[in-house]
């Protein structure tokens, strides 16, 4: 009987698939992606832009080991392996101008997103109301100071 550790390491396929997925999301982030293709009327040049949001991570892990006995069969020599690895990530994109040349001039006009403006100011009114009720209780309020 020989003893010998057996090391598990990432497969050359396990990169190879991190690596794939490490260009899906660089690609996401290019600026083709940023700034659509240009749509061209007339004389004017229309090009659309977005904010691109990526985030990605990666877990890798292996084993290894040997000894002797369990306790089901203490005589009988024993060999452990492992391996595995997992990962996800996300991407966002969402648009915010639109770059308009023409022969007067190159403008930026902003896309305006009214839902996140309206969202914005409905938590900040529910936020002044329920410290107005908090202000208003007597029994939030501070104790009564005895002399």
């Amino acid at each position: 009987m020989t003893d010998e550790i057996i090391t598990n390491q990432p497969t050359e396929s396990s990169l190879d698939v991190i690596q794939e997925t490490m260009d899906g999301f660089l690609a996401a982030a290019d600026v083709r992606a940023v700034y659509g293709e240009p749509i061209q009327h007339d004389d004017t040049t229309i090009i659309p832009t977005a904010e691109i949001l990526s985030a990605l991570a990666f877990g890798i892990g292996s084993g290894s080991g040997n000894g002797v006995g369990t306790d089901q069969n203490p005589d009988k020599p024993w060999q452990g392996t492992g391996g595995g690895g997992g990962g996800g990530g996300r991407v966002l994109s969402r648009p915010v101008a639109i770059v308009v040349a023409s022969p007067e001039g190159v403008r930026v006009e902003p896309v305006i997103d009214i839902t996140k403006i309206a969202l914005a100011g409905l938590t900040a009114l529910g936020f002044m109301v329920g410290m107005m009720f908090r202000m208003s209780s007597r029994s939030r309020s501070l104790p009564d100071i005895e002399d």
